[in-house]
């Protein structure tokens, strides 16, 4: 028996509401504030699959990639029917590429505006 169930995904960032915005208009849904939070705590509404969520961390460093020395520690993989078209869109919204210089693969990565790595990985 299960002790626990996923309750939300949580990325740490400086600028919640905005990291929530960019999450928004990559996987649909709303940027909602937590109202007792000043900010602090912002969910992604209406997005099927898990929950993302973004709270405010002052003094955040964003991972690096790839470092051997500090690794990413997580990563985000979103699936999309066209890495081309996704890609042009992500990076309008702005995200950065970390890796994409092999077009045939079926994944790419990107930093979100913040500096969280997360893939775009074709559907099969």
């Amino acid at each position: 028996m299960a002790i626990a169930t996923l309750g939300n995904i949580v990325l740490d960032c400086p600028d919640p509401l905005a990291l929530a915005g960019f999450y928004a208009a990559v996987l649909g849904g709303e940027a909602t504030a937590n109202s007792d939070s000043s900010g602090s705590w912002v969910d992604l509404t209406g997005v099927p699959g898990a929950p993302l969520a973004f709270q405010a961390a002052p003094g955040f460093v964003p991972p690096s990639w790839p470092a051997p020395d500090g690794p990413q520690q997580f990563h985000l993989d979103l699936t999309v029917p066209d890495l081309d078209a996704a890609e042009k869109e992500v990076l309008a919204l702005g995200a950065t590429v970390l890796e994409a210089s092999d077009r045939e693969r079926s994944f790419r990565v990107y930093a979100d505006p913040s500096g969280h790595p997360f893939c775009l990985c074709r559907t099969a």
